[in-house]
């Protein structure tokens, strides 16, 4: 029994019935003879139903993105147009993907492995493969924090038991390697960072010194101001280093094992951190490759997916216990406990646990969501649609205070400053401040390597210590709406207003 808001010493019917695990009897839903073995959302399913459930909701979630066109919903008119790579992470829910993804879209090899014959022959449409070729792709962060261990080893031992799956290492440090950026096809460029103690984001070169990528890896994180800036910006950087991966690779599609439980936590720790605009982009999203293949007109685009999108918690971790998988497992700790991703999860979980309908409902109301204007464009640091007219809305509702010692006028322009090519959530996370956090050591920190080549050429020019070009500078001085800055008085605020005060 549990108690309601009433009074049960003076109300009878205060003390409410709780409702029960399962809504009728404890027989398998689906097949109605077994005894079930699981409780999903209230129903019962037996060890033999259960697989299958699970299969059909992956194939729902993945099977109509997979042609160029998704007008075939037919299994064997199947056929992407790349190559498939596979984000492993270690975790419960990459660790079910892999599997999943193994079973149902790579059977002859699975059958092969298991010395069995395939079912219908090896011209059944069930045994034909969707991809040519298969890779694991795993992102070490151990370099980004000291103490931390490399579970490389482990991830390689788990992907190389798929031996049909080639298994492509990365490391955190590889955003900030030029070997690495030359090796995906990326423009060679200058070493850039900015000012965080300044909005406007101010450009400026690097010295060479400092070029160990896992140096420039360890400053750009110490310089972040928050811990979720912290634990937001490792998963962009891993977000983007799996996207170009899957670029050079030939892949069309690119698959993350995010579950369900998982799904609802990242869109409301998104939507709380600003990313709202780009809400869709967390279950589902094509990102253009900027690369033209067999003639085409148009870029090709990578389709990222979230197979387990349908898929609990609770089942992933089933499913892990009934195959007897290897769950290398990953470092959550990045973002701190005090982090809003660390609290969304606790409040998620905590949510599925009592009430385990409701999490599925945060999904399907935020797919809902649709962006009221186009983008213009995509940010610079994240990828992802950016908002129109975000940096003049920002600077209407904004309170700043001018320090005394700040320099009275000033003049930007766009060529030397980073925040009109950010998204509101990348600004904010970078502009963001915390009563807990000290002032950065550095003003000028550095930037992932993708961030230049997205610049217009005006910011390739010549770019001097101070943080300005020759080029901007010079545009600037001929451009008659250019902004200034300056410290205005309570009377000079006061005058500007005058003809909408009442007397």
């Amino acid at each position: 029994m549990s108690e309601s808001c009433g009074n049960p010493s003076s109300q009878t019917d205060a003390l409410m019935d709780r409702r029960p695990k399962f809504d009728r009897n404890k027989l398998c839903i689906k097949c109605k003879t077994n005894t079930g073995n699981v409780v999903i959302r209230h129903a019962v399913y037996c060890k033999e139903c259960f697989p299958s459930m699970v299969v059909v909701k992956v194939k729902r979630s993945l099977d109509p993105y997979i042609n160029a066109t998704s007008d075939v919903p037919r299994r064997k008119a199947l056929r992407a147009s790349g190559n498939l790579l596979i984000a492993f992470s270690g975790g419960l829910g990459s660790t079910v993907a892999l599997d999943l993804i193994s079973k149902i879209y790579f059977p002859d090899a699975q059958n092969k492995l298991n010395g069995e014959h395939p079912r219908g022959g090896k011209s059944h449409p069930r045994n034909k493969r969707v991809w040519d070729k298969g890779t694991a792709c795993y992102v070490e962060i151990c370099n980004a924090f000291p103490g931390m261990e490399d579970k490389t080893a482990e991830i390689r031992d788990v992907v190389e038991s798929y031996r049909y799956l080639e298994f492509t290492p990365l490391r955190l440090e590889d955003a900030f390697d030029k070997q690495w950026w030359k090796k995906v096809g990326g423009n060679p460029g200058r070493d850039i960072g900015i000012d965080l103690n300044n909005e406007e984001l101010l450009i400026s070169e690097l010295s060479s010194e400092d070029s160990n990528p896992v140096q420039r890896l360890r400053s750009y994180i110490s310089a972040l101001p928050t811990l979720t800036a912290v634990h937001s910006a490792i998963q962009n950087l891993i977000r983007l280093l799996l996207l170009h991966t899957a670029r050079v690779s030939e892949s069309s599609h690119l698959l993350l094992g995010t579950n369900l439980t998982s799904l609802s936590i990242s869109l409301i720790s998104s939507i709380s951190q600003g990313g709202g605009f780009a809400v869709k982009e967390e279950s589902f999203e094509e990102w253009s490759t900027g690369w033209t293949k067999d003639g085409a007109s148009t870029p090709a685009v990578i389709r990222v997916n979230r197979p387990l999108q349908d898929v609990t918690l609770k089942e992933c971790a089933v499913w892990v216990w009934w195959n007897n998988l290897r769950v290398v497992g990953r470092d959550r700790s990045l973002g701190g406990r005090q982090g809003i991703g660390a609290l969304t999860r606790d409040f998620i979980v905590g949510l599925e646990r009592d009430y385990p309908s409701t999490v599925s409902a945060i999904a399907r109301t935020c797919s809902k969501l649709a962006p009221k204007f186009l983008a213009d464009g995509t940010c610079a640091l994240c990828q992802r649609p950016l908002q129109r007219g975000i940096q003049e809305w920002k600077a209407r509702i904004s309170i700043r205070t001018i320090a005394d010692d700040q320099e009275p006028s000033r003049n930007t322009s766009a060529e030397t400053s980073l925040a009109p090519y950010l998204c509101y959530a990348c600004h904010t996370t970078l502009t963001s401040r915390s009563s807990r956090s000290a002032p950065t050591s550095t003003s000028t920190f550095p930037l992932p390597l993708w961030v230049h080549s997205h610049l217009r050429p005006g910011c390739d020019a010549q770019i001097d210590g101070n943080g300005r070009d020759e080029v901007g500078m010079n545009s600037l001085a001929n451009d008659s709406e250019a902004w200034e800055r300056r410290k205005v008085d309570r009377e000079g605020m006061k005058s500007a207003i005058s003809d909408f005060l009442l007397e």
